[in-house]
């Protein structure tokens, strides 16, 4: 049986000499080859009438982290450090996510991943955590601090689909962002949070897998729980 396909959304970049590339950091690539997935990255200048060609074509899709998305799509409060925003990304992955959803196509999104995820179906995000969640500790541990630098735990309830693939209860976590989730979109349900209340997991009810996290389990691959997230997914493609 060949391994599935693993669709990865990458970004815009520039390499050294200022030419434009699809980025994509490796670490993605690797958690799914080693899950027994084969990736291949999803570039964000994909041509709308191209999408659904697309989806056929792949058994699963990860939204990978990156920039913050465009403020309009979900009425969201402007900050002066909302970064990076694409409107071909956003365009892109929300129309991924709502064709996912509806026609029960695994997908998993990592930390812009899941906000892409809430917003796509109908939820919205804090634009900045430290101003706008009243209590919030620290989650913007970046730059220059090591990838699976784990600050805090994350609560994960008893009786979601996460629970049954990683455990229930806490488990300690990287936290790379400067944005969350608000409201959850109404077709999704919380699977984990922070400590200071912040929402960082959700899954779609009854979908074969369709999960969100706000945290970076490809660079957690030290930990067998992480990489059983990885495992699920993947399997749960190849089905």
């Amino acid at each position: 049986m060949p391994a599935p396909l693993i669709g990865i959304t990458g970004s815009r970049d520039k390499s050294a000499s200022g030419l434009p590339v699809v980025s994509l950091t490796e670490a993605y690539v690797n958690a799914v080859i080693a899950a027994g997935g084969l990736p291949v990255i999803i570039p964000v200048n994909t041509p709308p009438d191209a999408y659904a060609g697309l989806f056929d074509r792949l058994d699963g899709i990860l939204f990978s982290g990156g920039g913050d998305i465009d403020i309009a799509r979900f009425n969201g409060q402007p900050h002066p450090r909302v970064y990076e925003v694409d409107l071909d990304r956003d365009d892109l992955e929300i129309n991924l996510v709502q064709m996912a959803a509806k026609n029960s196509k695994p997908f998993m999104g990592i930390c812009r991943g899941i906000q892409v995820i809430n917003v796509a179906l109908g939820g919205t995000l804090y634009t900045d955590i430290g101003d706008q969640f009243p209590g919030a500790q620290r989650h913007d541990w970046y730059p220059n601090i090591p990838r699976d630098h784990r600050p805090h735990t994350v609560n994960v309830l008893p009786g979601t689909r996460l629970a049954e693939i990683i455990g229930a209860g806490d488990t300690p976590v990287n936290s790379l962002h400067h944005q969350g989730l608000q409201t959850i979109a109404p077709v999704l349900r919380p699977t984990a949070y922070a400590p200071d209340g912040l929402l960082e997991g959700v899954e779609l009810p009854g979908h074969p897998f369709g999960l969100g996290v706000q945290w970076h389990p490809e660079w957690l691959q030290s930990m067998e729980t992480m990489r059983t997230l990885f495992r699920a997914f993947v399997q749960a493609a190849a089905a």
